[in-house]
């Protein structure tokens, strides 16, 4: 999904909000344990890390440069750091240091993050989605994602996430868009919303409006929107 040029140049963009947003001993903390992560085969050192990093660096909202977020933008277009949080950001970054070369063993690391995450472990395991090695593994995971009752972790895969709107089937974006608007998300944040729009989703969305209509409950505008494009 990101070619390595520009997954170098997002990870320099992340380190360099990280440190603008961290005290010197926190970010050589963290340093560290990415150096003994990477030099690690088995998936102690990373499992560690990943939960403890919190306690380790707060919970903190990041500050994001203005020519930070333009370049952002430029590099991934659809993707922004909006109400992130410092340990979000640093597992992300973390995760895009995992050595990648033997696939077995990395696909063995993130996805045993997966199974034992907490809540917040998981909103930045869905987020790191775009900066993934092996992109077409995590779709599974992605589609797992978006049949989750916990609300925050839906917005992280569906808030300014480009990962699923490149990577899903039809279907499974179809699922994502009304799960959207059955849980109330704020759709104008989803990624690639309107260039997605498709015949099948439309006519969905169009029965659900009536069923709305129907009981007498209010329709989200956007979806009107929407019914036109995909005519």
């Amino acid at each position: 999904m990101i070619d390595l040029k520009k997954k170098k140049q997002l990870s320099d963009i992340f380190q360099k909000i990280i440190q603008q947003n961290l005290k010197l001993d926190a970010w050589s903390w963290l340093d560290n344990k990415v150096e003994l992560i990477k030099n690690q085969e088995k998936t102690l050192q990373l499992n560690l890390s990943f939960s403890q990093l919190p306690r380790k660096l707060g919970k903190e909202n990041i500050v994001v440069q203005s020519e930070d977020v333009a370049d952002l933008k430029q590099l991934l277009p659809g993707f922004s750091l909006e109400a992130w949080t410092i340990d979000r950001l640093c597992r992300v970054w973390l995760l895009m240091q995992l050595p990648d070369q033997n696939k077995e063993q990395y696909l063995k690391k993130v996805n045993t993050l997966f199974i034992a995450s907490e809540m917040n472990e998981l909103i930045a395991l869905y987020s790191a989605l775009p900066f993934l090695s092996h992109t077409e593994e995590w779709v599974g995971k992605c589609e797992e994602g978006i049949r989750s009752n916990i609300g925050t972790v839906l917005e992280a895969i569906m808030y300014h996430n480009p990962y699923p709107s490149v990577m899903l089937s039809e279907g499974a974006w179809n699922q994502m868009i009304l799960k959207a608007f059955f849980t109330e998300k704020d759709v104008k944040k989803i990624t690639g919303l309107k260039e997605r729009v498709n015949q099948t989703l439309a006519n969905t969305l169009n029965d659900y409006v009536q069923e709305r209509l129907a009981a007498h409950r209010t329709v989200h505008p956007e979806i009107y929107q929407l019914i036109e494009l995909g005519k």
